[in-house]
C-alpha cells in the first residue's frame, strides 16, 4: 500500500498537480464571439454558426466561446485551423499560425478541470449513417487547435457514438474533455496531440485507422467494461498511438461489475500499433492487460502492443500478458517520443505549454 501511495504522489508531481492558475476569460483581439442565447450584433449563439461565418480560406482565425452548453453538432471544414483558446505562453507566439483557433472561457487554462464550455450532441452510427458522421464535433481541417472545450456525445451504451472525429493534421487538443461511451475519440487521420485533457469511454473509445497521435498528461477514464484503444492500422505505415505519462482511472459514474474487464487495447486491424509508457493505473484491469479482437478473429499477427513502466494498484498482482504483447526496455521506450509520432518540426505547431516537461517561464 505504501509503495502504491508513493508511486501515486510521484505521478501527481510528474503531471504537474501543483500548477499555476492561468485564466482565459476574455477573447483575444479579433476573435469571433460565441455566447449562449446572445442576440447582440456580431456575436453568435452557437459554435457552428461562428465557424460557418468565417471565410472559407486558410487565413488565421479564432473563436472565443463564453460559458454554456451548446447543443448540436459542430463541423470544422474550412481549409485553415480553428483554435479554442489562445496559447497561454508567450513563446507560443512563435508557433505556426496557419489554420484556425477556438478558445473556451476558463478560470484556469492549464488543464480541463475548470472547463465551462460544453458542446453536446447524441448522434450514432445508426442515425447518422457512419461512425464519422455521428461526431459531436468533426474536424476535417488541418491546423486546428482546441482549448478548454468539453465535447460530449450523450447517447450512451448500445452503438457507436463519437464525441470527436479528427481527420486533420497538426491538430491539437489542450485541456479539453471528450466524453462518450463507445468510440468516443476517433483519431482517424493526420498528426495529432492530446495534452492535459480528459478522455472518457468504455468500448474502443480511442480508435482510428491512419492517425499519428501522441497523448501526454491526460486522464483516461473508463466508464464500462471494454478496451481503451482500438487501433485500425491496416498495413506497415506511419499510423501509431503513443501514450506517455497518462493516468487510467475509473470514471466517477462507472458501471459496477467491471473489475477485471478492462483492457489497454484490442486490434481493430492486424497491424495495430499502440504504446503505453509511464502509465499510472488505478482502474482495475484484466490480468492480460491486452485483448484479441474476438475469438476466432484475433487479428494479432502483426500488432505492436507495448508497455514500459506501467504502475499502480489497477494492475493485477497475477498479471500475465499475452504473447502478442511487448514489454519495452528503457532505451526502446525512449524511441517512442513526440517526434517519432508526429514528425520533426512539431515545435512549430504544438503548444508546448501543455507538455509535462515544459519550462514555464512566463504567462501573458
Amino acid at each position: 500500500m505504501k509503495a502504491h501511495l508513493l508511486a501515486f504522489i510521484c505521478h501527481l508531481l510528474v503531471l504537474g498537480a501543483v500548477a499555476l492558475s492561468v485564466p482565459r476569460i476574455s477573447p483575444p483581439p479579433g476573435s469571433v464571439i460565441v455566447r449562449a442565447g446572445t442576440t447582440d450584433t456580431g456575436e453568435y449563439a452557437s459554435v457552428q454558426a461562428a465557424a460557418q461565418a468565417l471565410p472559407n480560406d486558410n487565413s488565421t482565425r479564432s473563436i472565443f466561446v463564453y460559458p454554456g452548453t451548446y447543443t448540436g453538432q459542430v463541423n470544422i471544414t474550412r481549409p485553415g485551423a480553428t483554435y479554442v483558446c489562445a496559447p497561454i505562453l508567450r513563446y507560443s507566439d512563435e508557433m505556426s499560425s496557419d489554420g484556425m483557433q477556438i478558445y473556451g472561457y476558463t478560470t484556469d487554462a492549464s488543464s480541463y478541470h475548470n472547463n465551462v464550455v460544453n458542446i453536446v450532441a447524441s448522434g450514432t452510427l445508426t442515425s447518422a449513417g457512419s461512425d464519422d458522421l455521428s461526431g459531436s464535433m468533426r474536424v476535417q481541417s488541418s491546423g486546428v487547435r482546441l482549448y478548454n472545450i468539453n465535447v460530449k456525445n450523450t447517447y450512451g451504451p448500445g452503438v457507436q457514438a463519437i464525441a470527436l472525429s479528427a481527420y486533420g493534421s497538426r491538430f491539437g487538443a489542450y485541456g479539453c474533455g471528450f466524453y462518450g461511451y463507445q468510440d468516443t475519440l476517433y483519431s482517424n487521420q493526420g498528426t495529432q496531440v492530446y495534452l492535459k485533457s480528459y478522455i472518457e469511454g468504455a468500448v474502443d473509445f480511442i480508435f482510428g485507422r491512419l492517425g499519428q497521435a501522441y497523448f501526454e498528461g491526460n486522464t483516461i477514464a473508463v466508464s464500462g467494461y471494454g478496451c481503451i484503444t482500438a487501433s485500425g492500422r491496416q498495413a506497415n505505415n506511419s499510423a501509431i498511438y503513443v501514450f506517455d505519462r497518462n493516468e487510467v482511472v475509473l470514471a466517477s459514474d462507472a458501471q459496477s461489475g467491471i473489475s477485471g474487464r478492462i483492457f489497454l487495447g484490442r486490434p481493430w486491424a492486424d497491424y495495430a500499433r499502440v504504446i503505453f509508457k509511464n502509465t499510472y493505473i488505478t482502474a482495475p484491469m484484466n490480468n492480460t492487460m491486452w485483448s484479441i479482437w474476438n475469438p476466432g478473429d484475433e487479428r494479432t499477427d502483426n500488432v505492436l502492443f507495448a508497455e514500459y513502466n506501467s504502475t499502480g494498484p489497477g494492475i493485477p498482482s497475477n498479471v500475465q500478458r499475452p504473447n502478442f504483447a511487448t514489454m519495452l526496455t528503457a532505451s526502446q521506450a525512449a524511441q517512442y517520443d513526440i517526434t517519432s509520432v508526429v514528425g520533426s518540426g512539431w515545435e512549430q505547431w504544438v503548444d508546448m505549454a501543455y507538455l509535462l516537461d515544459a519550462d514555464v517561464t512566463g504567462f501573458d
